[in-house]
């Protein structure tokens, strides 16, 4: 009992169990607050601090925070302006918060012993489906009932309109898995895949002997897949990002 103790312990996937650290109820609602919503009270925290640091003094050299959140503000804006065009700047203060957000979400969970919020797919579905009704009251808003015609291309045989009809609405509302399952699917992967290395590179070390001088391996190939993990950390949250502006473009651009 104590080794398979020993062995859930060293799980590789415990770091993505969500604990409850101040229960909570009400009415028989549960608002406990857990390491989950700590840190992403704590990420919104970070994020908003870094931004005080940014207009803090500014200048018009820019210090390294005001750099910083320039170009993260230029990156946000090309891809504002490459899928929206001038009909997306009043969209603009969302898709920005929504990009720095996650960014700051998958960064702080590359810090060892913290929590990463968008390894659970509760998190990433359930910003993806409230931006996904988000687009689609837009998109009932600017079009009113034609915006239904987006489910019916022009031109389609009436004999398979229903089997067109459902295929698109199958494929639309599917946009919601694939946005949250690949924001999860990266970071939960990338995360275990370190931390199987880490314990590899530990065990290797403790046995003593020749291992003791091979777990450099290891070590080097996760300190290499650090700096690889890093980037995926940005490249998702930017992803994320830029296909909730192709969506949003969709319904207000139809065709």
């Amino acid at each position: 009992m104590k080794m398979l103790n020993q062995f859930v312990i060293a799980s590789p996937l415990e770091q993505f169990e969500i604990v409850t650290i101040f229960p909570l109820s009400i009415s028989g609602w549960n608002f406990s607050l857990t390491n989950s919503s700590l840190f992403l009270l704590i990420s919104t925290t970070v994020l908003l601090f870094w931004l005080s640091l940014s207009f803090y003094k500014s200048s018009l050299i820019p210090n390294n925070w005001q750099s910083t959140k320039e170009y993260l503000y230029e990156i946000t804006v090309g891809m504002v302006q490459d899928n929206l065009g001038s009909k997306g700047e009043s969209y603009f203060p969302f898709i920005f918060s929504l990009h720095l957000l996650l960014l700051f979400c998958n960064l702080i969970g590359m810090i060892p012993y913290s929590f990463t919020v968008t390894s659970h797919i509760i998190f990433t579905f359930g910003l993806a489906l409230s931006i996904f009704i988000g687009i689609n009251i837009i998109g009932i808003q600017t079009h009113g009932v034609k915006f239904f015609a987006l489910f019916l291309p022009r031109g389609v045989p009436l004999i398979i309109v229903p089997l067109i009809v459902t295929i698109e609405f199958v494929s639309y509302t599917i946009r919601v898995f694939t946005l949250s399952i690949r924001l999860f699917a990266n970071m939960t992967s990338g995360h275990t895949l370190l931390k199987i290395i880490a314990g590899f590179s530990w065990t290797m070390l403790s046995a003593g002997g020749l291992l003791a001088v091979f777990h450099l391996i290891p070590l080097g190939l996760l300190l290499a897949l650090i700096g690889l993990e890093l980037g995926i950390a940005g490249l998702q949250a930017y992803v994320f990002t830029l296909l909730t502006c192709i969506y949003l473009n969709d319904v207000l651009d139809m065709h």
